[in-house]
């Protein structure tokens, strides 16, 4: 063995086989001696010997547990398996026959027996196995397929299908890369069994412990993950230990991704080993959606997407148009960007009607042509301007695009008679630090007041609106994830901005599909107040954690292979963000992932004309005039133009200004 002996775990499905094991050892005794007498023409009866074959039993089961016949997974057994149970049964003959000798002179025991019952017993072993493999697989094709050479060693992390086709494609390809030299696994039953001749070692949080044990020949160099069940902060801790010790971590494709090769009743999938992404290592179990709904709201619908070309309007587009909705259309004011996702929409969905549409929504003429032109009945504006430095460097521009724009979205839709429209919002807006998250709370603010509105007047034609609040997106043009893979491609370092600097992430399909979710809520119930759809983002991940696990990802080791730079909080940057004002109560929802804020609303008229001085501002490139409105519309607002300072501003003090609720007279 490459390791030392196990320590001793009962496990209830290792007694039942040991328990079918000895039995069929004993069968096979009284069985050969039978057959033996009966071909002789000599009657003999059962258990004429009792205690010679309470000993042979007693034998196998000490030899059995020994070569570790016991541990073998019947779901996956092979001629590895059946060439252990030859090896175990000879095993066991040679030393009950010896002890039978010196027992009786091996009387009533006629010498060609010891041929019979060793065949007898490797039928009665082997057979149940492999017809239960037979059984699940509908096939006996796997079970005989036969061992090769392997070469560099490592750890499987699962037991299940993905690393059964693993082992058995490295084993039948002589030019195979890699060995299988043991296997982790959190299912209790499991622990201590073969796959294929592969022990499943232990658990995951044992990985120092027994890779210790291997010989340096055999000890792993990396570790891949055949289990698609693991949850993001287990698989991080795991990579973390893997990487302190060395190890690579890499991924199986599901079973479905797997591509056939060859031809005939032998080809098997090639199995092409993936990186494991930052995704997987942030992911959370998938929400339970309601599809259904989404399904309704978006099927046979025409949808119009404001920003389609960026990270979260792709996405939309791509989950939207798989809804088969009657017509999409793509608004967008970046020319490439809007050719890129109308080249894969043409490419994917080719039968959908689609526009592809170049504007800005701030050009109240254009969005209502486009408006007129398309008649929409959903509008999702994901259109904004997002990244902090680059709108603290440019004030009024941001506040036009994520105020204005919105003006002008939300008023087209009240005017055309949309009847749902969706807001994508930020975390960022929680007492904001930045102009772009205080722009994108008046963003809130104008879509609030168009739902109240709408609510008032019971009338048809009157939009739900819908406002969705989340934080960071892995892979998102703006976010740190893209820059830490250029930073590592260069060789290093990493830069991070501060060393207790936190984010909420999420993955953009999730996001995605719970904005649609969120769509999908009956107005009715939700609607009237002008709440804001919060997404359940987990717990905040600390940047330098993020960039370490990127490294150890890339097989390098953190401050050795590549150093970690902080550079400073740049312009309107928060040591942590908040997905709600102390204001805001949380409210549940019938989605899991999905909570509801409670309002903070103000007065019409006074938004009216507090927007109205914001865009003349705007329009001036007054920039203290800009931020004195947005301050006289966001109380909380704390403008951090050099971002907040390391040792008095980490944390807001929430108590210091007023909230809207606190000030103004809701609608």
């Amino acid at each position: 063995m490459p390791f030392s002996p196990l320590k001793f775990r009962f496990n209830r499905r290792i007694a039942a086989v040991a328990l079918h094991d000895v039995v069929m050892a004993a069968l096979s005794f009284e069985a050969a001696l039978a057959l033996r007498y009966w071909v002789a023409g000599e009657p003999y009866p059962l258990l004429r010997e009792p205690l010679d074959t309470l000993v042979f039993s007693a034998i196998c089961a000490v030899v059995f547990q020994f070569t570790g016949l016991y541990r073998g997974i019947w779901h996956y057994a092979s001629l590895r398996d059946l060439a252990a149970i030859m090896r175990s049964a000879a095993l066991a003959l040679l030393i009950f026959i010896p002890l039978l000798f010196w027992m009786n002179h091996l009387q009533d025991y006629p010498r060609s027996v010891v041929v019979i019952q060793f065949v007898l017993l490797c039928i009665l072993l082997a057979g149940p196995r492999l017809l239960y493999r037979a059984w699940k697989d509908g096939s006996l094709v796997a079970a005989l397929s036969r061992t090769a050479d392997r070469r560099v060693p490592v750890l499987l992390i699962g037991s299940g299908p993905e690393a059964d086709a693993f082992i058995r494609q490295m084993q039948r390809d002589r030019q195979s890369a890699y060995r299988a030299v043991g296997i982790l696994d959190e299912k209790e039953s499991r622990l201590g069994r073969d796959v294929r001749g592969v022990r499943v070692m232990g658990r995951l949080d044992e990985l120092a412990e027994l890779v210790n044990r291997f010989r340096p020949e055999d000890r792993p160099r990396r570790a891949i993950l055949a289990d698609t069940k693991l949850s993001g902060p287990e698989l991080a801790q795991f990579v973390d230990s893997a990487g302190k010790l060395g190890i690579t971590v890499a991924r199986l494709p599901r079973l479905t991704d797997f591509r056939r090769h060859g031809s005939g009743p032998a080809a098997g999938p090639r199995i092409e080993l993936r990186p494991v992404d930052v995704e997987d290592l942030l992911g959370r179990p998938q929400q339970a959606l309601d599809r259904a709904a989404v399904d309704r709201l978006v099927r046979g619908r025409r949808v119009l997407i404001t920003g389609a070309g960026g990270t979260i309007g792709s996405e939309l587009t791509r989950q939207v148009a798989a809804l088969e909705p009657a017509a999409i259309a793509l608004f967008e004011q970046s020319e490439h960007a809007l050719y890129q996702i109308d080249l894969e929409m043409a490419e994917r969905f080719g039968e959908l009607p689609r526009q592809a549409m170049l504007g800005d929504v701030r050009d109240a003429d254009r969005v209502d042509a486009v408006f007129g032109a398309f008649r929409p009945d959903i509008v999702l504006h994901a259109a904004a301007y997002k990244h902090v430095p680059l709108t603290e460097g440019n004030i009024a521009e941001a506040v036009r695009t994520n105020v204005m724009g919105t003006k002008v979205i939300s008023e087209a839709v009240a005017r055309h008679g949309v009847a749902v429209m969706v807001l994508i919002s930020t975390d960022k807006a929680v007492n904001p630090t930045n102009v772009m998250g205080a722009s994108k709370r008046v963003a809130e603010m104008v879509a609030q007041a168009l739902d109240v509105c709408g609510a008032k007047n019971t009338g048809p034609g009157q939009p739900h609106i819908v406002v969705v609040r989340f934080g960071n997106v892995l892979g998102s043009s703006g976010s740190v994830v893209p820059l830490f893979q250029r930073q590592l491609a260069q060789g290093g370092p990493l830069t991070v901005t501060h060393p207790d600097v936190t984010r909420f992430f999420m993955t953009t399909r999730e996001a995605v599909e719970l904005i649609l979710q969120a769509a999908a809520m009956p107005s009715e119930t939700l609607r009237s107040t002008g709440k804001i759809f919060v997404l359940d983002m987990g717990e905040p991940v600390r940047i330098q954690d993020l960039a370490r696990q990127m490294i150890q990802l890339a097989g390098l080791k953190p401050d050795v292979d590549v150093k970690i730079v902080f550079t400073g909080l740049r312009p309107g940057e928060k040591l942590y963000e908040e997905v709600l004002h102390r204001a805001e109560a949380l409210q549940p929802t019938p989605q899991p992932g999905l909570l509801l804020a409670a309002p903070r609303m103000v007065d019409a008229a006074e938004l009216i004309a507090a927007l109205d001085r914001l865009m003349a501002f705007a329009a001036r490139c007054d920039e203290a005039g800009v931020l004195a409105t947005l301050k006289e519309l966001v109380p909380e607002f704390q403008h951090a133009p050099h971002g907040q300072d390391k040792l008095g501003q980490d944390k807001l003090d929430l108590g210091q200004g007023q909230s809207e609720a606190d000030r103004l007279p809701a609608v």
